[in-house]
């Protein structure tokens, strides 16, 4: 039975007559409804940017960013989580529990997401100051509400991104993302507009809090470490943009920082020795322009 009070669960009246068309009409109806996620997201952004601000605080205090969800939001959470560390060389912070876990992410598993003692038993590892945020198209997922409600009792933030702005769910939690995507081309198939949607938030907030975090120096990836011959060659080409420098002087500073990017950078622009870049790097919790302000400073 289709409850009708979800707004992802509604009939859409621009696509009522989606199987009589022929398939480029198809596809520029999707498209047109698509075009509609990224204006949903932008009306969302304070949102997004509180909890950025909530995780941020968190991380730099040693705690960690939990995404709790099941089905499509529950595999968009796990490739978030997957992608930072070889992105942004951070490992074990930021981490995703999927309702019926890894078999769930190939083969739909669909009762798992009823099961709030599943919820409450994933969010076993949540500790005070960790940040759980759930992720549920419709804002009411049992499991994801079970999770968010253990997670508050031991004193973390929570965090709710759903496509249902009106859920009463909502209001237990510190921050909502709720985002109005509307019903979907095939009613009720939220891994389209709603699964973009998420999506788009997922990608905002994680690379908003590395940026925060200074995972990044300027719009380069600096965190990750040659950890092979092709990524040596990708951090050196990195090194040589962000100063300026000839590339047999970013390819040996690299060497002297034993592969670390950020150490590498920090002694080019600060023209320090590595084990002084490393020092420097550590006071800044990592972050690259506090290192050298820290250096130009001293």
């Amino acid at each position: 039975m289709i409850d009708c009070e979800l707004p992802t669960e509604g009939r859409n009246p621009r696509t009522l007559d989606v199987d009589t068309l022929p398939t480029l009409e198809v596809l520029r109806l999707i498209n047109t409804e698509d075009a509609t996620v990224p204006m949903v997201v932008a009306s969302v952004l304070p949102e997004v940017a509180r909890l950025v601000d909530l995780a941020v605080a968190s991380l730099r205090a040693g705690g960690r960013v939990h995404y709790f969800g099941a089905g499509t939001s529950g595999r968009l959470a796990v490739i978030d989580a997957a992608e930072l560390p070889p992105t942004f060389g951070i490992w074990g912070r930021v981490v995703a529990h999927h309702a019926g876990g890894p078999g769930a992410l190939s083969q739909a598993i669909s009762d798992v997401e009823d099961d709030v003692e599943l919820g409450i038993r994933d969010a076993h590892d949540v500790q005070p100051g960790d940040i759980a945020i759930g992720i549920a198209a419709s804002g009411r997922t049992p499991y994801v509400v079970g999770a968010l409600r253990k997670a508050a009792e031991v004193g973390a933030h929570t965090a709710l991104i759903s496509c249902n702005p009106h859920t009463p769910y909502g209001d237990e939690v510190e921050v909502h993302i709720g985002l109005a995507t509307g019903p979907e081309v095939i009613s009720g198939s939220t891994r389209m507009k709603a699964g973009t949607a998420t999506k788009l938030v997922l990608n905002s907030f994680s690379t908003t809090l590395m940026v925060r975090l200074g995972r990044t120096y300027s719009n380069l990836m600096v965190s990750v470490n040659a950890l092979n011959s092709k990524l040596r060659a990708r951090l050196v080409r990195i090194l040589t943009e962000a100063t300026g420098m000839e590339a047999r002087i970013c390819e040996n500073a690299l060497a002297e920082a034993g592969g670390n990017t950020r150490v590498a950078l920090v002694s080019l622009l600060g023209e320090v020795p590595a084990a002084r870049a490393t020092m420097v790097l550590e006071e800044t919790d990592g972050g690259v322009r506090e290192a050298l302000q820290r250096l130009r400073s001293a």
